[in-house]
């Protein structure tokens, strides 16, 4: 796993480190179940203090990119289960919100497909018409 942090960057180097490990895992360059270094190892490694790299650690295992597995170390979890259930997680805060504001399903989905599109670009569906 070829891993570094720039000193210089404005991005904190815990969230380097998160960002780049995600982006292995979404690449599968680092498969389903891939053991990560210890935390300990990969600051030394890195030139960094543990807590950083915990931090990383625990940012990835709450956005379900990894799991812990005690003295079996921290692996790179099964990517759909965790993305669906913290999808649909969002999905429904977005929900209850929209309803609490006074929105109508139309509008809420004309405004879900306006965040999306400021995301994924433009070839996201169209929200319905009211």
């Amino acid at each position: 796993m070829q891993l570094s942090v720039d000193p210089s960057s404005p991005v904190p180097p815990y969230e380097q480190i998160r960002a780049r490990i995600a982006e292995l895992a979404r690449s599968g360059e680092l498969p389903t179940g891939h053991r990560l270094p210890a935390v300990r190892a990969l600051a030394a490694d890195l030139g960094l203090a543990a807590g950083t790299v915990a931090r990383a650690y625990r940012e990835l295992e709450s956005d379900g990119v990894v799991e812990t597995r005690g003295r079996h170390g921290t692996v790179i979890a099964a990517a759909g289960d965790a993305a669906r259930r913290h999808a649909a997680a969002a999905a429904e805060d977005f929900a209850r919100r929209t309803l609490q504001l006074g929105l109508t399903q139309d509008e809420a989905l004309r405004a879900s497909v306006t965040a999306l599109r400021a995301v994924y670009g433009p070839q996201t569906p169209d929200a319905p018409q009211e």
